[in-house]
């Protein structure tokens, strides 16, 4: 199975932007989905957004207009575009792919002053 690695987090001031990377050690096309989760402290990991093999994407309503999930196959990697950031926007980031055995990474911290 493949490695995840994130990475892009940090430190933005609300309204602000980040770009999140998801690096795979191996092909991501096998996989059914690529997605992109968080999780606050003291509560529960909650979906961001996902991107199918064909490229087709879901968000969570919060997310929604706001924040851009891509996938570049050839690179193995996916990305999270997040605009217009709030403060409840702060939290962990995690990349998943999405198969008979699903894999995570170790996750990025997102944090958003007001």
């Amino acid at each position: 199975q493949v490695r995840l690695v994130e990475s892009g987090g940090g430190l933005a001031q609300a309204g602000g932007s980040l770009r999140l990377s998801c690096a795979a050690s191996g092909s991501i096309f096998s996989y059914n989905a690529m997605g992109w989760y968080r999780q606050a402290p003291g509560q529960q990991r909650d979906l961001v957004a996902t991107i199918t093999r064909n490229g087709y994407t879901n968000y969570a309503g919060s997310v929604k207009g706001r924040f851009t999930i891509s996938r570049d196959n050839a690179r193995n990697t996916v990305y999270l575009q997040m605009n217009s950031l709030k403060p409840e926007d702060t939290a962990v980031y995690y990349c998943n792919a999405q198969g008979i055995r699903d894999v995570w990474g170790r996750g990025t911290q997102v944090t958003v002053s007001s």
